[in-house]
């Protein structure tokens, strides 16, 4: 009965509505004893950046998610993407399997993306044990899809081991991973208010949460100003341009032997999309004007994961204003940060079927987005670590 009761944790959490709640901690609550954190990121992402491939990373960081979410038959669990990595919070019951899946993962990735990921599994018992914890809350995008967010230092602490080489899976005899629903179609999507700007900010110590939590409001408040609350994307959804590159790779999810079959029904479904949208035609429960709004409702441009990341598109005067609260909290020992500046977002999605409102997509910044922002706070703060 525990093992059922763990299973629906995070189902059973309130639903955020207002972003700036996910800074306070009292909204968050904490992993079920037993629960694992599968971690994953790519392996030397700014050399791939610099050579272009971020769709290609961002592709790989997702598919993560996607695999054991697959794996699992289980849609609701805690996630949360990076840009160049995922985590997904696992019940303990699963870790056998998690790790497989892991394992799958990483050879998947070295062989068909040609990519070097890490991957780890970090029992929870061991996070509390170092003197972190992970607590989970829920924030509703849309009225169809909601976000975990992390908070409690655990989620960065697991991030480290793994970086150090810690809680590694074998891959002896490993399958190829169930990808279903993976797919990162669109081109880059243009900023319109200005420029997309990617952040990261993290608390300094627990002392300092009620600050950054005026910070966080505060960081909201200016990209409120902006049309849709800065969101990369168009209400309406992203443009009808789809990137060649994204098709190859997604081309690649499924074996071998079925690629030249995805790769017509890939072209087939866009055709059709096409054409239902330019018509407004509703086939059975598809319709694709309302999926494509849903593309843009229900993304991920804003989270919290052990501190606030956001990819937003804001105008000059507001992007200044952004930085000069963050300097200012940096200042005063209340933040670390690092930003990045581009001209596009990148949409990676996961679809399990479009006929469901349920699919969920993940913003990142064209050009280095999270990726390119981490390595530049980790670059100004090398040795910091998350106080628990």
């Amino acid at each position: 009965m525990q093992e059922n009761s763990d299973d629906s944790f995070y189902q059973s959490l309130p639903v955020l509505t207002r972003f700036e709640g996910v800074a306070d901690a009292s909204n968050y609550m904490p992993l079920p004893e037993g629960w694992v954190l599968a971690v994953a990121d790519i392996v030397g992402s700014t050399q791939a950046i610099a050579e272009g491939r971020y769709k290609a990373v961002n592709m790989a960081g997702a598919s993560i998610i996607s695999a054991l979410l697959n794996a699992f038959g289980a849609h609701d669990l805690p996630f949360i993407f990076g840009g160049d990595g995922a985590m997904v919070a696992v019940p303990g019951r699963y870790a056998d399997r998690a790790a497989e899946v892991l394992a799958s993962i990483r050879l998947w990735i070295r062989e068909e993306m040609k990519l070097a990921m890490r991957v780890a599994l970090v029992p929870m018992a061991d996070i509390r044990s170092a003197g972190f914890d992970v607590g989970i809350a829920r924030f509703a995008a849309s009225e169809s899809v909601s976000y975990a967010m992390f908070n409690g230092g655990g989620a960065s602490w697991a991030e480290q081991q793994m970086k150090a080489g810690l809680y590694d899976v074998a891959e002896d005899g490993v399958g190829p991973p169930d990808l279903t629903g993976l797919s990162c179609r669109w081109n880059p999507i243009a900023a319109h208010n200005g420029e997309i700007f990617s952040i990261i900010a993290k608390p300094t110590s627990s002392s300092t949460m009620v600050q950054f939590q005026e910070l966080v409001a505060a960081i909201v408040a200016v990209t409120a100003e902006q049309s849709r609350d800065g969101h990369p994307m168009p209400e309406e959804g992203p443009g009808f341009a789809f990137s060649r590159e994204s098709i190859q790779a997604e081309v690649v999810t499924v074996p071998r032997r079925e690629r030249a079959a995805k790769l017509l029904s890939i072209i087939t479904q866009l055709g059709l999309t096409i054409v239902l949208h330019a018509f407004n035609v509703t086939i059975g429960r598809f319709n694709a004007r309302r999926y494509t709004r849903d593309v843009a409702a229900n993304s991920d441009f804003r989270k919290f994961d052990d501190g606030l990341k956001m990819t937003v598109d804001v105008d000059q005067s507001h992007r200044l204003r952004i930085e000069a609260l963050l300097l200012d909290a940096e200042a005063k020992g209340v933040c670390r940060y690092g930003l990045h500046r581009q001209d596009s977002a990148l949409v990676t999605c996961f679809v399990p079927t479009p006929l469901s409102r349920h699919h969920i997509h993940f913003i990142d910044g064209a050009s280095g987005g999270y990726a390119l922002a981490a390595s530049r706070l980790a670059a100004k703060h090398p040795a910091a670590v998350a106080s628990p």
